[in-house]
C-alpha cells in the first residue's frame, strides 16, 4: 500500500466511502488497512511489535500428536463409581514418567474423582480426555487446595505474604486478612521442572544465574545479534536473553520500556537489580562465528548503553493437556486475593506446550500460568456462576498465544497481562461476563488483544453525561506501576452493549490506569464509540473494524510465511 493512501486512509470518513478501484487487477478495497501496517517496521514512529511467533513452534509448527498411551483405566480408575481416583491417577503418571519419549496419559469417557495436585514433572507428558463435552472426560474436585498439601511447593510464597505483610483489606466487608497463596498460584494440574522455582518472591531463595555469554549488539525487532563468546551456545538451545536495570530510576531500560512518559515509574523497576527486569526465552537456530540469529525478534535493543546476555534456563518442552472438563463444585466466594483455591490448571516451566480444548466450570481460577515460552492455549471455555480470580490468566511468559477463549463466569480480571509477561496474546476471545482488559501493573509490554469481543453494560458515567464503561481496569501493587509499558495494542476489538445506551447513542470506553504507547486499532462495536484513556494512545480507525485483517496476529504470521517462500 503506497504512502498516499495510507495517508489518506488515516481519516476514517473518507476510507468508509472510497470507492472500489483497480490496481493491478485487483479491486483496491482488498488492500484497505490501518496505516500503522504500512508504517510498522522497527524504525517507524508509530512502531508495532510483530506478534506472529507467540504459540507452539513460534506460531507455526503443529502441536503434534502423541500415539504412545496409557490409559488409566488400566492403573485403576474407574469413572462414575463416585469413588475417588487420585491415586489411580497418579500411578498412571508415574509410569509415563519412567518411560522414555513422549507418552499420552488418557483417560476414558465419564467422571473421574481427583483430590490432590497431579504434578507432571517431565518432558513429553500430554495429560488427554475424550473430550469436554458429552461423551468426554471430566475431573471433578470436591474440595479445594486449601485442604490439600502441595508439600511445600508455595512455602515461599506463604512467608513472602507474611514477611510484607501482603493483606486484603476491605473495611466495609470487615475483611482483613493475608492473601491466599491459591489467589495467582497452584492448581490440581501442575506442570514444573521438578523442585522448580518458576515463580520468584524472595530474594534470600534467589540461585546464581547461569550466564554464558554476553550480547554485545542486537536491534529491537531483529533476530541476528552478536556475542561475545559464542562458545558456551549450540544450535536448539532453549535459553534466556536477560536485560538488568542496575542504574537506577532513570537508567536506559527503563527509558527503552516506557519512553519520555510523565507516568510515575513504580519502585520495583530499580530495588532489585540483581534480578532481570526483562527476559525473554528463545532457541538458538543459527550460530556463524560471534553472530547468532535466534527463533523470534528481539524485544529490545543491546548495546553497551543496554546490556545484556544469555542465561540458562531449566524447563520442560512438549507437554500438553487437552480434551477434557474440570467441574468444581458450587462454593461461596469469600473475596478478591481470599480464594480458597479451586484453580483447574497451573502451567509453569514449559517451552513448547500446549493447554487446549479444556472446559472449566465454578472455579477461582482456570488456567494461572508463570516461566513459560511458546505455548498454545487453545479453546477454553471458563463457566460457572462463582466469582473467579482469573480465567486463564497470562503472567511472567513469553510468546504465550491464548486462542479462542470463551468466558461465562464473572472474574475479576477477564484477560489478563500480569507481571512481565510479554509478546503474548489473547486472539478471537468473547467475554459475556464483567469483561476487563487487565494489564496488571509490572513491566508488561509488547502484547496483544486481537479480534476479542466483549458484552457489557455501562458501570459510570462520563462527566459529559455520557454511558461509560471501565474497561481497562487495571490491577498491580502501586510499585510496579505504571499499568504496562510500551506497545501494548488492542486490535479490532468488538464491544457488543447488551443494555443502557440506546441506539445510536455513544458508550465511552475508560482506562484510566494504562501505561505509554499504547496502539488501539478498530475499536468497533454496536454503539457509537468514544476513547477515554490516559496515557494517551495511538488510535486508529475508531469506530471501525479491521475488515482485511481482523486478526493481527493471522496477518503478521500470513506475511511471515509468505516472506520465507
Amino acid at each position: 500500500m503506497s504512502r498516499l493512501i495510507a495517508k489518506l486512509l488515516k481519516n476514517s470518513a473518507f476510507a468508509v466511502s472510497f470507492p472500489a478501484l483497480l490496481a493491478g487487477g485487483q479491486p483496491l478495497s482488498a488492500q484497505i488497512l490501518p496505516p500503522i501496517l504500512d508504517e510498522g517496521d522497527r524504525e517507524a514512529e508509530n512502531w508495532l511489535p510483530d506478534f506472529s511467533y507467540a504459540g507452539f513452534g513460534s506460531g507455526i509448527a503443529a502441536i503434534p500428536h502423541v500415539a504412545n498411551e496409557l490409559r488409566v483405566d488400566d492403573f485403576g480408575a474407574r469413572p462414575d463409581d463416585e469413588i475417588d481416583d487420585t491415586k489411580a491417577i497418579e500411578a498412571a503418571i508415574a509410569a509415563a514418567t519412567e518411560q522414555e519419549g513422549p507418552v499420552r496419559v488418557q483417560f476414558g469417557p465419564g467422571r473421574y474423582l481427583l483430590s490432590d495436585i497431579l504434578w507432571i514433572e517431565k518432558s513429553g507428558i500430554v495429560l488427554s480426555g475424550m473430550g469436554s463435552g458429552v461423551g468426554g472426560t471430566e475431573l471433578y474436585m470436591p474440595r479445594p487446595l486449601n485442604q490439600i498439601d502441595d508439600g511445600g511447593a508455595l512455602d515461599e510464597l506463604r512467608t513472602y505474604l507474611v514477611k510484607n505483610d501482603k493483606r486484603e483489606r476491605q473495611k466495609k466487608a470487615n475483611l482483613d486478612t493475608l492473601f491466599s497463596p491459591w489467589s495467582w498460584s497452584g492448581a490440581f494440574i501442575w506442570t514444573r521442572v521438578p523442585e522448580g522455582r518458576h515463580a520468584t518472591y524472595l530474594e534470600s531463595h534467589d540461585k546464581p544465574i547461569g550466564k554464558l555469554s554476553d550480547i554485545t549488539a542486537g536491534q529491537r525487532g531483529e533476530r541476528v545479534l552478536t556475542v561475545a563468546e559464542a562458545s558456551r551456545l549450540s544450535v536448539g538451545d532453549v535459553l534466556q536473553i536477560h536485560w538488568h536495570n542496575r542504574a537506577g530510576p532513570d537508567g536506559p531500560l527503563i527509558r527503552e520500556l516506557y519512553g519520555e512518559t510523565e507516568e510515575e515509574i513504580g519502585s520495583r523497576h530499580w530495588e532489585l537489580p540483581d534480578r532481570p527486569l526483562v527476559r525473554q526465552a528463545t532457541q538458538i537456530v543459527r550460530i556463524e562465528g560471534n553472530r547468532v540469529t535466534i527463533s523470534d525478534p528481539l524485544l529490545h535493543p543491546v548495546s553497551a548503553a543496554l546490556p545484556a546476555y544469555f542465561a540458562s534456563w531449566e524447563h520442560l518442552s512438549n507437554v500438553g493437556i487437552q480434551d477434557m472438563a474440570l467441574t468444581f463444585p458450587e462454593n461461596p466466594f469469600f473475596g478478591h486475593h481470599n480464594e480458597a483455591g479451586y484453580n483447574g490448571i497451573y502451567f509453569t516451566g514449559v517451552h513448547n506446550g500446549w493447554v487446549r480444548n479444556i472446559t472449566i466450570t465454578n472455579s477461582d481460577s482456570g488456567v494461572l500460568t508463570d516461566d513459560l515460552a511458546n505455548v498454545t492455549i487453545a479453546n477454553i471455555v471458563t463457566k460457572g456462576n462463582h466469582m473467579a480470580h482469573y480465567s486463564v490468566h497470562i503472567g511472567n511468559v513469553h510468546n504465550v498465544l491464548v486462542d479462542g477463549l470463551t468466558i461465562r463466569n464473572p472474574t475479576i480480571h477477564a484477560l489478563s497481562f500480569n507481571t512481565q509477561a510479554t509478546k503474548s496474546v489473547y486472539k478471537d476471545a468473547v467475554v459475556w461476563s464483567r469483561p476487563s482488559l487487565d494489564q496488571h501493573a509490572g513491566a508488561n509490554h509488547q502484547n496483544l488483544y486481537d479480534n476479542v469481543t466483549v458484552h457489557l453494560t455501562p458501570d459510570r458515567t462520563a462527566k459529559d453525561g455520557t454511558p461509560m464503561f471501565d474497561l481497562y481496569k487495571a490491577g498491580g501493587a502501586g510499585y510496579w506501576k505504571p499499568g504496562h509499558a510500551r506497545y501494548n495494542t488492542t486490535w479490532n476489538l468488538r464491544i457488543i452493549v447488551d443494555g443502557g445506551v440506546a441506539p445510536g447513542e455513544p458508550l465511552t470506553i475508560y482506562a484510566g490506569s494504562e501505561g505509554p504507547d499504547a496502539r488501539i486499532i478498530g475499536l468497533h462495536g454496536n454503539r457509537p464509540l468514544l476513547l477515554d484513556h490516559t496515557p494517551t494512545p495511538h488510535v486508529e480507525w475508531l469506530g471501525k473494524p479491521v475488515m482485511n485483517a481482523p486478526s493481527l496476529y493471522e496477518f503478521q504470521r500470513q506475511r511471515r510465511l509468505e516472506s520465507a517462500e
